[in-house]
């Protein structure tokens, strides 16, 4: 007799599950041929419905006698899988023209590529090397009439480029900025000096709006915009930690792209380095863009992935980073693929001297917290106190360990400026970048970091690339997609202060490392002995493999596999106390982690 297989969902939006019931032998195969299922799941199995999930059912199906409801939505999604699976292998290979994408600069032929592979999928990741144009391939995407009204979706700083670069390339689409939170009517008449009213469209051809304001327009964008578009899509990485007390899935960020991307006919997204941390980021990357591609997070987890506390690792991130190239899921080109590779650049890791009594002021607070992530306080521990505990030593830590390499960090860059012309310099903490612009003020600084406006961060850009600064002092994560750097005669980056994740370093080194750069690059790493510095820098090693084994299969394969053992701020705790003559022996606890 044959059993029921039942999709239950919204067809419309194409997010449902599929409910199967067979012989248990039958079941024992279907858990083998999708991997996302839970081993302990006897019964009325569900699947996340995507469009591999349809067409390897089907298959399923002809092998064992198995009736589904509604046939016709899973022949429907069937046939729908294949021929964009045809498409994507055409266009991969080559063997499809492209159209011509009519901007006012023609795109390059990889540009075209991306920008038919993100039509044809709905749904694409560009993690092309930095500079490389990914900007160009979204905007290539906009000609489309079927993804307008479109949405674009970008990190404060680098709205009014993209403004700017819509304008240039597509001046004839109308486009507005959105400057709050809460909705308001942007289609209200403006007045210009010559007192004539004049109405901008109902609905200007694409807005644009910062990760930080998307949540408030979710109820107003959501069914109007075809196309939502994400700039450094690695902003949607990240979920809530275990332990953070948040029951919902996703972080804030995630949650509303999801609420006004799931009723849109397209989506792409554009980051160089997707992954931050560890490869389990990527989920939400992928199920932004792709809604259900990759099944939903535990099935995702079951199947692809790894837990160490609570951080998702990918299992094999060359498999999987192929298995996402090879379903058009994420396009990634290098210089080398599209023929235009830069001067090698160089990075050199220095050591430098520190002020230990920088590190000892915190020896007492910073201590106790080290004992509390251990497990050596001696006491029972509120709820998630382990976990706070965490991410205040981390901060204490990192901001002693920068400003006790601060004067020394600052003595260098001064001896390069003897030779250089000019140098950013990479940091974290606001106390630390007092430091540097005072020891350095003879180079007349310029920051460019959190604290800073629009206007300001963009006269410090104007003043270093025009000369009258020397010095330009970056925020590690602020300067992610800032452009045109490259053009003010610089060539050397000093990394003053370490991040936990490679990917930050590779953007801030992307900000000069690009296209228009005639020079070779160097970037200069300066590590203290003490500190958080030893530490941070030998997890790198470990994030970096997992970043690269996803980008760059083939590049990756017989690297031996490396493990920090551990939670990271675990590691900085024990190494802390050991430094201190304490033991940093660990204890069970329930700490599962801080955020990196």
């Amino acid at each position: 007799m044959e059993r029921p297989v039942r999709y239950v969902g919204t067809a419309k939006l194409k997010m449902g599950r599929w409910h199967i019931d067979a012989e248990p032998h039958v079941l024992l195969k279907l858990k083998r041929v999708f991997g996302g299922i839970a081993k302990a799941d006897s019964q009325d199995i569900q699947i996340a419905d995507s469009l591999d999930v349809s067409r390897d059912l089907a298959w399923f199906c002809e092998r064992y006698p198995l009736k589904v409801t509604p046939a016709d939505f899973l022949a429907a999604r069937v046939s729908e899988h294949r021929e964009r699976e045809t498409l994507v292998a055409k266009l991969l290979k080559g063997h499809v023209d492209t159209r011509r994408f009519e901007l006012t600069s023609p795109p390059r032929d990889y540009q075209r590529q991306g920008a038919e592979i993100c039509l044809a999928t709905r749904g694409t990741l560009i993690g092309d090397d930095l500079g490389l144009g990914k900007t160009v391939e979204m905007i290539c995407v906009l000609t489309d009439p079927r993804t307008r009204p479109a949405l674009v979706v970008a990190p404060t700083h680098l709205q009014r480029q993209w403004r700017d670069e819509i304008k240039k390339f597509l001046p004839q689409l109308s486009v507005h900025i959105l400057k709050q939170t809460t909705p308001y009517d942007y289609s209200a008449p403006k007045r210009f000096r010559d007192g004539q009213l004049s109405l901008i469209s109902m609905h200007p051809d694409v807005l644009i709006v910062n990760y930080h304001k998307l949540h408030g327009w979710v109820e107003t964008l959501a069914g109007l915009v075809k196309c939502v578009i994400a700039d450094e899509v690695h902003e949607l990485r990240s979920g809530p930690p275990r332990g953070s007390g948040n029951t919902k899935r996703g972080s804030q960020k995630y949650l509303a792209f999801r609420g006004i991307g799931d009723r849109a006919e397209f989506r792409a997204g554009a980051s160089a380095t997707p992954i931050f941390n560890y490869g389990g980021e990527v989920f939400y990357i992928i199920d932004a863009l792709n809604p259900g591609a990759l099944g939903d997070y535990d099935e995702f987890c079951r199947e692809h992935a790894s837990h160490v506390g609570d951080k998702p690792r990918l299992k094999e991130p060359e498999a999987f980073g192929a298995e996402l190239r090879a379903r058009g899921l994420m396009i990634r080109r290098t210089r080398k693929d599209v023929g235009r590779e830069l001067k090698p650049m160089t990075r050199v890791p220095h050591h430098v001297d520190c002020d230990e009594s920088a590190i000892n002021a915190i020896r007492s607070s910073a201590g106790e917290l080290a004992r509390i992530i251990l497990g050596q306080s001696g006491r029972k521990l509120e709820k998630n106190e382990a976990f706070l505990a965490g991410g205040e030593f981390d901060a204490q830590l990192r901001a002693a360990t920068g400003l006790a390499k601060a004067p020394y960090v600052a003595e260098f860059v001064k001896l390069l400026l003897e030779t250089e012309t000019k140098v950013v310099l990479f940091g974290w903490h606001r106390a630390v970048y007092d430091v540097w612009t005072d020891l350095l003020k003879d180079f007349k600084p310029v920051l460019y970091t959190g604290s800073e406006s629009e206007k300001q961060k963009d006269e410090a850009k104007q003043a270093f690339v025009k000369g009258d600064s020397r010095l330009l002092i970056i925020s590690l994560r602020s300067g992610a997609g800032l452009d045109g750097l490259q053009y003010s005669g610089c060539r050397t980056v000093v990394f003053g202060e370490l991040d936990w994740s490679p990917a930050a370093h590779e953007q801030c080194e992307g900000r000069i490392d690009r296209d228009g750069q005639p020079e070779p690059v160097m970037a200069y790493y300066l590590i203290a002995d003490s500190g958080s510095d030893p530490v941070v820098a030998d997890v790198l090693g470990v994030k970096r493999q997992q970043l690269e084994g996803l980008r760059d299969p083939d590049g990756q394969r017989g690297l031996a596999r490396l493990d920090t053992g551990g939670a990271h701020v675990k590691r900085l705790a024990e190494e802390f106390l050991r430094r201190q003559g304490t033991s940093g022996r660990h204890v069970d606890t329930d700490y599962a982690g801080a955020p990196a």
